[in-house]
């Protein structure tokens, strides 16, 4: 008999699934019965036989998801005796120990939970950071398992005084980055993607291609991305507007092809777990310019295939970006390491579903 499963999360999900998505839960439900219990995304069905999404109530939707979440984990668990509740992060792990719930719970821990409150959305998350801090400590402390995906995030939990259960990356549906690789670009070009928050630093990366533009002149950085900090790319592709370009929004099964385009990823966050961004553009034999910082130092090694800056250092940003914009004998070198070094990302669903339930069988035992 399958392991019944509960996953709470807060992430975001739109009914029906798109083909990537559908690949890991069918590869799940073939190892595990399992229930989702997360957010919805605007315009999203809320319920089908697996998912039981909870639909964005603004204004105060994080509030009022946090506030409501160790009841509707208790109803679940009521309509779905789960042998085990798996949890996105010390927060969701908070919640399910608040309900007191009788199913061991395994915390997933992909980053630095403190980043939540200090580094994205709006600054008033930052009043919350102490008594966040503490909560989260607790939860990482009283789980009944930690599963950590990387050598960073092992670090942060032993650092709370536990040891991590199991360690295995979270499953990345990769295919569409392992086709042959594209030649650079003849024009070089930087690229950014990711979200526009604070932990991004796309403050410093702006300021950086201040310095680097006229450094490498007809050289373009393309931003793809929206968030908070969106004010702060505007402003840069005004004042650059040869140099500077904006793409708000992008389908995931393009992102491939602005990599391609590409010369070179840059990533200057102030915190990352592991960059899922980084693993696609290895993939796609691009280097890739980033801070060392978390995660980023799991992927990246600084001369092999890419780039590392102290964060927070727009000078030494646009330095490292300069010297891969105007020396192609360099960025091939870079380059060339690049899609060997993503080989010990890559797993199939399948591979990912049989690990998370050993995980779950072990936890139960």
């Amino acid at each position: 008999m399958k392991p019944r499963v509960l996953i709470v999360g807060r992430s975001r999900y739109r009914l029906p699934l798109d083909a990537n998505l559908r690949r890991k839960f069918d590869a799940l439900a073939r190892e595990l019965d399992v229930r989702v219990l997360a957010s919805a995304r605007e315009g999203s069905p809320v319920r089908d036989e697996t998912f039981h999404l909870v639909p964005p109530r603004n204004p105060l939707d994080g509030l009022r998801f946090w506030a409501a979440l160790p009841f509707r984990v208790r109803r679940e668990l009521r309509d779905f005796p789960a042998d085990a509740v798996l949890v996105q992060s010390p927060y969701e792990a908070a919640a399910v120990l608040l309900a007191h719930v009788s199913p061991p719970v395994v915390l997933e821990v992909h980053g630095d939970w403190r980043t939540a409150t200090r580094l994205y959305g709006s600054g008033a998350r930052q009043l919350l950071a102490p008594a966040a801090d503490r909560l989260a400590l607790a939860a990482v402390r009283r789980v009944d398992a930690v599963r950590t995906i990387s050598s960073y995030t092992t670090g942060l939990v032993r650092a709370a005084g536990v040891e991590p259960t199991a360690t295995f990356p979270a499953f990345m549906d990769l295919d569409r980055f392992l086709g042959p690789i594209v030649p650079l670009p003849e024009q070089p070009e930087a690229l950014f993607v990711g979200v526009l928050e604070r932990y991004k630093d796309v403050d410093g990366l702006a300021e950086a291609w201040r310095l680097a533009a006229p450094r490498v002149p007809g050289v373009k950085l393309r931003i793809v991305g929206n968030g908070s900090r969106a004010h702060v790319v505007q402003a840069l592709v005004r004042e650059l507007p040869g140099q500077a370009e904006w793409t708000p929004e992008l389908p995931n099964e393009e992102i491939a092809g602005v990599l391609d385009a590409a010369t070179v990823l840059v990533l200057p966050s102030r915190s990352e777990g592991l960059g899922r961004i980084v693993v696609e553009a290895l993939c796609r034999g691009r280097a890739v310019v980033a801070s060392r910082v978390g995660g980023i130092t799991d992927l990246i090694r600084d001369g092999e295939n890419g780039l590392l800056v102290e964060p927070r250092d727009p000078a030494a940003l646009a330095e490292a970006l300069v010297r891969v914009l105007s020396d192609r004998a360099l960025v091939g070198r870079l380059a060339a390491a690049a899609r060997p070094s993503a080989e010990a990302w890559i797993a199939t669903p399948e591979d990912y579903a049989a690990r998370t339930r050993e995980l779950v069988e072990q936890v139960r035992r």
